[in-house]
This record gives C-alpha cells, sequence and structure tokens, in this order.
C-alpha cells in the first residue's frame, strides 16, 4: 500500500506541483520524503522513485540554502547505509544529491557538505575495482563523473585543483568510462586556464603548475577562486561566439609545452568519442587554443581533415565554431571554398531532413569568412565566395515545402541584390519574381492555409529586399489587388503585409500605394454581386485605409453612402451588430483623419442614416455618440477625446467620450466611474454556526425512542436505503456557512450607509465549484448587521480560504469597489449531521453506523484503498469529555448522551465522505478510533481533535 501512496503522491506532483502543495506543504512533505527513504522496510524500488522529486523540483523543496545543505546531509547519511549492490539506487542518490547542493547554491558557496560530496565523488570516479569488467561499477563510476562535470559546469573553476588526477584518469581508463573522463578533463581544463586569464599577473609559470598539480604556485582557492564571484558565469558558455576581440587571453610566451602536449594527447584519442562528445570536447579545446596565444592553432591540423569530411551536423558546426575562432590562422582559401560548396550541397541533399538542410542554410548566411568584410554584428550576408552561379542550385521551387522555400528565397535575394541588372546575373532577381508569380497563382486557384501563408511570407521577403525595384513592386502590387476582388477573404492577410512593409520599410511609400490601389478596386466594384462576406472584409481594409493621412477618404464615404442608403436599405433594417460595427469602425477612423474638414457633411449623413434608421440599438446609440462628436467638438478636442477613448478602451470608452461633451464633466464621470476604496470598509464575519439541519429524525426519536430501540433497521437495510438517495447528484451536495455583514471601524461617515452591496467571491484552489454572488440591500452602521448565507459546493472537504470583493453604493450615488479581507473556512465548517431519511429515529442511524464502520473496517485493508482507520489519544477527564461531546460533537451525536460508556459520532462531509468516531474513557486516556472512507482527510480530523482537546483542558484548568 505504501509503494501504491507514494507513486501516487508523486504522480501528482509532476502533474500539477501548485495544486499538490496546496494540501500540504513543501516541509512537511520533504520530511515524510527524507523519513521514508531512512527506513529499512521500504524496498529500494520504493526509495529510487522517493529521490526522483528532489532530482526534478530540488528548488520547490528546498526552498533556501539552509534547507538544502540540512537535506543533503540526510541523503548523505541514507547514501553510507545503502549496500554497494543496491547500485542504481546509489546512482540516484548521487543525481539528487548534485540537484540540491547545485540549486542551492551550496556549491557555489563551498560549503562543508558539499566539499564532503566533492570528496566522496573523486573517490568513486578513481575506483579501480571494476577492472574484471562489472558493469554496475562501471555504471556507478559513470554516474559519479556525471555529477563532477555537471558541479564543475554550474560552479566553473571547482575542481581546477584536481586538473592532474583527471587527467591520470582518463590516460588509465580503457573503458567506455574513457569518454567520460575525457570531457570531464576538458570542461576543468578550460575552466581552469579562464579563470587563469582573470588573475592578474598569471602566466606560464601558473599554467605549468597548474597542469603539474602544483598548487603551490597556483592562487589561493579561497581567495575570489570562483567565478562565480567575479563574472557572471553566462559568459562562459562559449567565448568564441561573442563579438571579436572579447577572447580573454593569457600570456605565456611560446613556451607551452606542458599544455600541448595535454591537447595532441586529447586530440589523438578525440576519434574514439562518440560524435557529440567529439564536437563538446573540440569545442572547448577550440577555446582554450584560442586564449592561449602561445598554442598554435595549427595544433587542430591533423584533425582538420576528419572534420572537413564529416557527416555528422554537430561536428560540422564545431568546425566552423573553429573558423569562426581561427579563419585563416588554420584555414586556407582552399579549405573556405570547399567548407562553402559542402554546405550548399549539403542544402539540397535528398537524403537530409527538412531541418538538417535549414541548418546548413543558416550556417551559409552566417559563414565565417577568413577575410570577413561585415563587422561580425550578426546579421545575415551571403559569403563572398557564393557567386550567383553557385548560389543557383539553391533556387526555391514550389515543390519545395514551405520553410525550405522561404529560406531559400531569403538567401537567393541576398545573392541577388548587388547583381541586379548586370549581365545575365540579372536573370536572377526575374526568376525569383517569377516563383513568386507562381505561387500567387496557385493562391488564387484556391491553394490551401499554408501556402496562403507561405505566399505572403515570400512577398514580404521581396519587397524587403527589392521594393526599390518599381518595375517588379508596381506589378506585385497589381497582381494582389486583382487577388484581393477574387478572395477578399485575404483582406487580414493584405493588410498585415501593408503594416509589416511600412514598419521595416520606413522610407518605402509602398505600403501606402498598395492601399490606394486596394481602395480603388473597392469601391469601384459592382455593389449588385457584392456578398454579405465580401462586404464585411471590404470594411475591414477600408478602416485600414481611413488610418492613412495619404490617402483621401472621399472614395470611402461615397461607398458607405451607397451601401447603407434605401437602395440597400435592407442592409440597415436587418440590423446585423457585427456588420454595423464594421460601419462604425470606418466612421471612427475617418473621425481622426487629417481632412476631415471636407468630410464633415457627408461623415455627419451617414452616421444619422445610421443613428435613424438601423436594426440594431448599440448600433443606433455608438453612430448617435459618433455624431454628436463630429457635430460638436473641435477638430483638435475630439482628436485627443477618441486617443483617450482608444488607450483605455472597453467600457470606459463611452463614459469618457460623454464627460467630455458635457459641461459638467466631472460630476459626470464621477458618477460613471467606480472608485476603489484605499482600505476594506466591511467584511464577513462568522456567525453561530448551527449545523443541525436534519431535525425531524431527532424529534421521531424523541417521540417513540422505546420502539425504534427495540426495532432497529439492519445494516445492510440501512445502507442500501441511505446510498439510494445519493442517486440525485445535487442530494447533500452543499454547505451553507453563516456570516455577519459588518463595518469594519468607524471610517468615514459617506460609508456610514451603503446601498446594492455586491459580493463576488473567488477561491484560492480547486477544492470547491465556483461561487455565485451574493446581493444584500443595505448596510447600515445603525442597525443590526445583515446575514449573509454563504453556499459552498465541495469537490473535496478540505479547508480553503476565500477571497471577496463587493461593489456597493454610497447615499451620494457613487460607485465604490472594495477588497474585503479573506474568509477562512476551517475544516469543521464542512461537517454535517447525517443526510439521513427523515423518517429515521435513532435506530435506524446507529444500524447505518455500525454498517458503515464495518464495511470501511474491511475496505481499509484491502490494498489499494481509500479507506482508513486511526487512533487518538488525550488525556480528559469524565466531566471534560461530556462538556466536549455537548460543545462539538452534539449535532452528530447519534447514541444517547446519557449513555457515558461509548459516544458515537458521524461527521457527513459534502459531497460522499464521512467520518466515523468512537470515543470511549479507557483507564490511560480516551480513546478517538476514527474511521474514514477518505483517508486524506485523517491528518484534517487529527488536528481538529488536537485543537479542540486542548481548548477543553484549558478551559477547565
Amino acid at each position: 500500500m505504501m509503494a501504491v501512496s507514494w507513486a501516487d503522491r508523486i504522480s501528482v506532483l509532476r502533474h500539477s506541483p501548485t495544486r499538490f502543495l496546496s494540501g500540504t506543504t513543501a516541509e512537511c512533505f520533504l520530511a515524510e520524503l527524507l523519513r521514508e527513504l531512512r527506513d529499512d522496510r521500504a524496498s529500494y524500488s520504493v526509495k529510487v522513485l522517493l529521490v526522483s522529486p528532489l532530482c526534478e523540483y530540488p528548488t520547490l523543496l528546498c526552498p533556501s540554502d539552509s534547507v538544502g545543505e540540512e537535506t543533503a546531509l540526510e541523503l548523505m547519511s541514507v547514501f553510507a547505509q545503502c549496500p554497494p549492490k543496491s547500485v542504481q539506487f546509489r546512482c540516484h542518490l548521487l543525481l539528487a544529491l548534485t540537484s540540491v547542493l547545485v540549486c542551492t547554491s551550496c556549491v557555489s558557496s563551498h560549503s562543508r557538505v558539499s566539499q564532503d560530496f566533492l570528496e566522496l565523488l573523486l573517490q568513486i570516479a578513481q575506483d579501480s575495482s571494476d577492472l574484471q569488467g562489472d558493469a554496475a561499477i562501471r555504471s556507478f563510476r559513470a554516474t559519479a563523473c556525471d555529477c563532477l562535470r555537471e558541479l564543475e559546469a554550474c560552479s566553473p573553476g571547482l575542481l581546477f585543483q584536481r586538473l592532474e588526477v583527471l587527467g591520470g584518469l582518463r590516460q588509465q581508463e580503457t573503458s567506455q568510462l574513457h569518454q567520460s573522463f575525457a570531457g570531464l578533463h576538458t570542461l576543468v581544463l578550460r575552466n581552469a586556464v579562464y579563470q587563469l586569464t582573470q588573475e592578474a599577473g598569471a602566466g606560464a609559470e601558473h599554467l605549468k603548475a597548474l597542469l603539474g598539480g602544483n598548487t603551490s604556485l597556483s592562487w589561493d582557492a579561497e581567495q575570489d577562486s570562483d567565478l562565480m564571484k567575479n563574472k557572471d558565469s553566462a559568459a562562459l558558455s562559449s567565448l568564441i561566439l561573442g563579438p571579436m576581440g572579447t577572447v580573454p587571453t593569457l600570456q605565456t610566451g611560446p613556451d607551452c609545452k606542458e599544455l600541448r602536449s595535454v591537447l595532441s594527447s586529447l586530440l589523438e584519442e578525440s576519434y574514439l568519442l562518440t560524435p557529440l562528445c567529439q564536437a563538446a570536447l573540440l569545442h572547448r579545446l577550440t577555446e582554450v587554443v584560442a586564449m592561449v596565444p602561445g598554442v598554435p592553432p595549427a595544433v587542430f591540423r591533423a584533425q582538420l581533415l576528419r572534420l572537413l569530411g564529416t557527416s555528422e551536423v554537430c561536428l560540422l558546426h564545431t568546425t566552423l565554431l573553429m573558423k569562426c575562432a581561427f579563419t585563416d590562422s588554420l584555414f586556407s582559401a582552399e579549405d573556405e571554398a570547399f567548407i562553402l560548396k559542402r554546405l550548399v550541397v549539403l542544402s539540397q541533399h535528398p537524403l537530409l531532413s527538412t531541418p538538417e538542410k535549414l541548418f546548413y542554410m543558416a550556417c551559409i548566411l552566417h559563414f565565417p569568412e577568413n577575410r570577413p568584410i561585415s563587422c561580425g554584428d550578426g546579421d545575415e550576408t551571403p559569403p563572398v565566395l557564393l557567386t550567383p552561379r553557385l548560389a543557383s542550385a539553391l533556387v526555391p521551387t514550389v515543390f519545395n515545402d514551405s520553410a525550405t522555400m522561404l529560406a531559400r528565397l531569403n538567401l537567393l535575394s541576398l545573392v541577388y541584390l548587388e547583381e541586379e541588372g548586370e549581365g545575365e546575373e540579372g536573370r536572377g532577381l526575374a526568376y525569383l519574381y517569377e516563383h513568386l508569380t507562381s505561387l500567387l497563382d496557385i493562391v488564387e486557384n484556391g491553394g490551401s492555409r499554408e501556402i496562403d501563408v507561405t505566399f505572403f511570407r515570400a512577398a514580404f521577403l521581396f519587397l524587403f529586399y527589392f521594393c526599390h525595384v518599381e518595375h517588379y513592386s508596381n506589378s506585385l502590387m497589381e497582381k494582389l489587388c486583382k487577388l484581393y476582388l477574387c478572395h477578399t477573404r485575404l483582406a487580414p492577410r493584405l493588410i498585415n503585409l501593408a503594416d509589416q512593409t511600412q514598419d521595416k520599410l520606413t522610407e518605402s511609400s509602398w505600403a501606402v500605394r498598395l492601399l490606394r490601389a486596394l481602395q480603388g478596386v473597392i469601391t469601384e466594384a459592382p455593389l449588385a454581386q457584392l456578398t454579405l462576406q465580401d462586404l464585411s472584409w471590404h470594411l475591414k481594409m477600408l478602416a485600414r485605409m481611413a488610418e492613412e493621412g495619404e490617402i483621401t477618404q472621399h472614395r470611402t464615404l461615397s461607398f458607405l453612402s451607397m451601401v447603407i442608403m434605401p437602395s440597400s436599405s435592407s442592409l440597415c433594417v436587418s440590423g446585423d451588430w457585427r456588420l454595423g460595427n464594421s460601419l462604425l469602425r470606418v466612421c471612427r477612423r475617418l473621425l481622426v483623419h487629417p481632412s476631415l474638414d471636407s468630410l464633415l457633411i457627408p461623415l455627419a449623413d451617414i452616421l444619422q442614416h445610421l443613428t435613424c434608421r438601423y436594426g440594431d440599438t448599440d448600433i443606433q446609440d455608438h453612430a448617435r455618440l459618433y455624431y454628436t462628436l463630429l457635430t460638436t467638438l473641435s477638430r483638435d478636442k475630439l482628436a485627443g477625446v477618441l486617443a483617450q477613448a482608444s488607450s483605455e478602451g472597453g467600457r470606459q470608452v463611452k463614459k469618457r467620450l460623454l464627460s467630455c461633451i458635457m459641461a459638467e464633466s466631472e460630476g459626470l464621470t464621477g458618477v460613471l466611474t467606480i472608485h476603489q476604496t484605499e482600505k476594506a470598509i466591511f467584511r464577513l464575519i462568522e456567525a453561530h454556526f448551527e449545523p443541525r439541519e436534519e431535525t425531524q429524525s431527532d424529534t421521531g426519536s424523541d417521540r417513540n425512542q422505546n420502539e425504534m430501540e427495540t426495532c432497529p433497521g439492519e445494516a445492510n437495510a440501512a445502507l442500501e436505503a441511505y446510498r439510494a438517495q445519493f442517486d440525485d447528484p445535487s442530494f447533500a451536495s452543499e454547505i451553507t456557512l453563516n456570516y455577519r455583514l459588518a463595518h469594519i471601524q468607524a471610517n468615514d461617515s459617506c460609508f456610514d450607509q451603503l446601498f446594492s452591496i455586491h459580493l463576488h467571491f473567488s477561491l484560492t484552489d480547486d477544492h470547491y465549484e465556483e461561487l455565485s454572488d451574493i446581493s444584500v440591500p443595505c448596510l447600515f452602521r445603525a442597525r443590526p448587521s445583515p446575514e449573509v448565507r454563504v453556499r459552498l459546493k465541495p469537490r473535496r472537504p478540505y479547508p480553503t480560504t476565500l477571497r471577496a470583493s463587493a461593489i456597493f453604493t454610497t447615499q451620494d450615488g457613487l460607485s465604490w469597489l472594495t477588497v474585503l479581507p479573506d474568509i477562512h473556512v476551517a475544516f469543521q465548517h464542512t461537517f454535517r449531521p447525517l443526510p439521513a431519511p427523515p423518517a429515521w429515529g435513532r435506530g435506524d442511524k446507529l444500524s447505518l453506523f455500525e454498517g458503515l464502520w464495518d464495511e470501511i473496517s474491511s475496505e481499509s485493508e484491502k490494498e489499494p484503498a481509500d479507506c482508513a482507520t486511526s487512533l487518538f489519544c488525550c488525556q480528559l477527564k469524565e466531566a471534560a469529555l461530556i462538556a466536549l461531546v455537548e460543545k462539538h460533537f452534539l449535532p452528530y451525536l447519534l447514541s444517547d448522551l446519557s449513555d457515558r460508556e461509548e459516544f458515537k459520532v458521524i461527521f457527513f462531509l459534502a459531497p460522499q465522505s464521512h467520518m466515523l468516531l468512537r470515543i470511549r474513557s479507557e483507564e490511560d486516556a480516551v480513546h478517538f478510533n476514527i474511521t474514514t472512507d477518505n483517508w486524506q482527510l485523517l491528518p484534517h480530523i487529527s488536528s481538529y481533535l488536537v485543537t479542540v482537546t486542548s481548548s477543553q483542558e484549558n478551559t477547565l484548568h
């Protein structure tokens, strides 16, 4: 049962950590987890599961460095007691320790536990007991090596004093672990050399001492040895990818025999590694050579032949990084030409995947040249050696997928940008335009959504590079206008194309010319062929055109007049709200157009016609508002009002506009605005909690008690009759909490009398269904507080906190918003008396109690089980126990109060949970025997019993 329980809990944690921690705390969960790890009865398969949260959520479970250090000490203790044969569990413990120490900064602060863990990892890594080929021990050592690499990566310079030891381990290892040691050794070497570059006065002697393990000549490890203290570790991600001239250097002179020897040894063994590990090793060694000018880049020459012919993406990428770092110091002009031709071939290789081809094209656009012309600012520029003839192999076709087509179009556009009109090479631009028109033809003939998107992206790329070529840009504009008339659904894409072009090509007027041309084709199209859908798209386009001050709007107004005038009166009579909004959107844009003075009369006629004739009241109101603005305000004030309304948006627009029209704008604004109180004005106070909702049965019990005691209902029959009630999903599904709404303190007298109070509640967890708002007619300071009943519908009957706010009106007519103090719903608030049938008496309820008790007790013994039993004990005298039952348990008591031998109490918790108590005084203490059909309620009932029994003891004392 324990294994299943932990598996379920960890599954819930992984699914939603926030939801999981709403039912407990990180501290409690961590304590349970560590306690279970120390339990010898738990299997190691379960313990492997238990350490996974520490690997996945270390910062969640260990929110501070002190908690992380304590947790690490606990895990180290568990590791020390774990038998060597449990290799899998020991590996997971190492990973968990690494995660906790790194994520809580214990490693960077050189805490004692981190130093002990580092020594442990080194001891494991140096263990030579797997010489006989023990795969388990080899796996254990590999994990330790991975942990060391992670520690060094997160805290650079941590292992610099162990550099010689790591080099010896790498050379001695003949198993598959050689790869792990090589990667670790390379990372430590690179970080150590980098740290030397940061030390004033460091030189060849320091480097020699470092490689020889003689740290007496090195710097003090405790004196700013951690790179995290003096430089952001993000700078260490890749030194050779930054701007030119930013790589730190170590002046050692030409005598670097020790470093050359180490580099040669690593490079000679690199072919034994997997491609990914080779790439990482070469990347780090490239950085080392870049930082030490005394080592010539020619040290990589022997590896270059193999790298130039590689088919591995990662190795090719590393080769380009080496070229970026060393340029012509390592790569000849022939090498440069060969790499570029190889990239062109790979970019179109039919056996490669699309992501690989796109990667190679990106490498071409960012190709590191031996003699770069640009300043290395990261802009995409084709290399000088990429001639139009060489690039012609990458011309886009309509058969390419979207990403490849756009990437090729972008590359070819850059290549042909400087070649346009120059002899035969000028054909390149013509081909690109022909390719663009081919895409347009596919769109015009009913292409898919993907081809639509691809065409407009391609059009933007073409314009971005060649908008200045009027022959092609004007031709494209004409074709786009024709395309729109055939497919008005493309209006959003045309608007986006105009927006992007206008934004990126600030000196070009192409976007404005396109919109002017589209205005012409829209307003000249015959109305008889115009569908309602086409009209909707036309209005969106006209609204966008109305934003351009350079475009005259008389055509737009004529078109609107023809649409809404009596010849098309059916449009106004239908009163389509969306279409009306589209009409008003155009009018609103025209209200702020620079040429408004010449548009005044026709625009006013259109707004007046909409006010009188349009079939939707909301559209009429807005048209009337715009008409009033147009005929009342000056042009400058009108522009200011609409600009303010646009920035505020939403429901405030109409209020602001009205307030600016009226002379008494300040008062009207105050009336229409909901004000925010500085502090809470009132709160909900818990009223007397009376859970006794089903009193009929008690009355019946008092009326004929003897009869019911002699003829009680059978347990099974009682259970069946009781559960039949829950066939109705709404049965006993709610709890009602009683509160009083009261002023907090004597604040401003303007809040003494409040009206139309609207209470809104929000949940802080998902244990309950959403709450409905509650209206309270009034709240007067001089009158009794009104009662408020809050109805909760639990999903899970747990404690919770409700957040509340209220909107109300004061006597002066102003509306206010106030935030109420949080409402805490305790666990005992969810208790309800047993929802038994109305005809039942005490005997029937006792039969049901016994039946439930037996059933739950038997179910709790099965695995897995939701049912559970528990025992709570406390010291109470008989009088105190009677007082406790009368004060807290009487509404839920089934047995007779006069029966002092045993009290039987049942709590019903909606929607269908039960908590049964047998309370009996024993010789040593009072025993509360608990059984429940929901084991997750046990912590809450235990906490509740501690509270009520402690308060009873304090009262008696």
